[in-house]
């Protein structure tokens, strides 16, 4: 079955992008009307965030999300398989210059979890050397095709969660920058519970402690999707970070997070058991 998902996105990544696109937004559907478990955990997560709305609005919400979510899933065979100036054409980098200004500094690029964070990766490798830790999926024949995907182009490094990050703390010091996706739910270990939207979300603090370990600037980067491709935003290097207190670091980094989903709520991966961890004694929300 593997094998032949693989061989249907190398099939499609010769399409044109629109129609591309359109079958992935398909696909994604398929997930939403099929995939229960998953449209259980996103409707749960919307429900957390946004309370606010109604039912019919988070549904509206999780129905884009999985379109956006399926669109992107398809369209990684583009950065598997598909040419450099391809990936070029589709991929539009703002703020390089942003980067360059830091000179030698090492450097940590804050990356939420938003659907297109695999399009910035391959585009940005396209123009620069970077180290990354990514999580081994059960499925080998399609961890292998990931890895592979992943590290087509430029001098960059990826390292197992397994690793740890000592060595992608070697490498960003060694000149490379830190492709780092902190907003995920791993577990107890180095996490605190601050607010994300609101509720109390077990929260790693390696942003703070890696920053400071490494005399490290942080530079936010956002990919966002759009019709015609994806757009690829370096922001600004943060200002007075980190900071004395690790937990006032690590609620900024939620606080910033929360902003950035605010404009386009549809591509953050809401499919992720974000809030699974929960504190002694409490029950859980899945």
């Amino acid at each position: 079955m593997t094998r032949l998902a693989l061989a249907f996105m190398w099939l499609c990544h010769w399409l044109p992008l629109p129609a591309l696109a359109a079958l992935g937004r398909a696909f994604g559907r398929l997930l939403y009307a099929f995939g229960r478990e998953r449209r259980h955990v996103a409707l749960t997560n919307l429900q957390l965030c946004f309370p606010a709305m109604t039912a019919a609005q988070r549904e509206t919400l999780a129905r884009r999300h999985f379109e956006a979510f399926g669109r992107s899933f398809l369209e990684r065979g583009l950065l598997w398989w598909a040419s450099a100036g391809r990936i070029r054409s589709i991929v539009r980098v703002e703020g390089l210059e942003r980067l360059a200004a830091l000179g030698d500094r090492p450097v940590i690029l804050l990356v939420p979890h938003f659907v297109g964070l695999d399009m910035g990766w391959t585009r940005l490798t396209l123009e620069l050397g970077m180290v990354s830790i990514y999580a081994n999926q059960k499925n080998l024949l399609f961890n292998a095709a990931l890895l592979r995907g992943r590290t087509r182009f430029g001098d960059s490094l990826l390292l197992s969660r397994q690793e740890g990050t000592r060595k992608a703390l070697k490498a960003m010091k060694a000149g490379k920058p830190f492709y780092y996706l902190p907003d995920m739910d791993y577990g107890q270990r180095d996490t605190i519970f601050v607010p994300f939207f609101g509720f109390p979300t077990a929260t790693i603090t390696g942003l703070s402690r890696l920053a400071r370990m490494g005399e490290a600037a942080v530079v936010p980067v956002i990919t966002c999707m759009e019709d015609r491709g994806y757009v690829v935003e370096i922001g600004t290097p943060w200002a007075d970070y980190p900071g004395p207190d690790i937990e006032a670091d690590t609620r900024r980094m939620n606080t910033f997070i929360e902003a950035e989903v605010l404009k386009m709520p549809e591509q953050y991966f809401w499919l992720h058991k974000r809030f699974k961890t929960r504190p002694a004694g409490e029950k859980g929300v899945y």
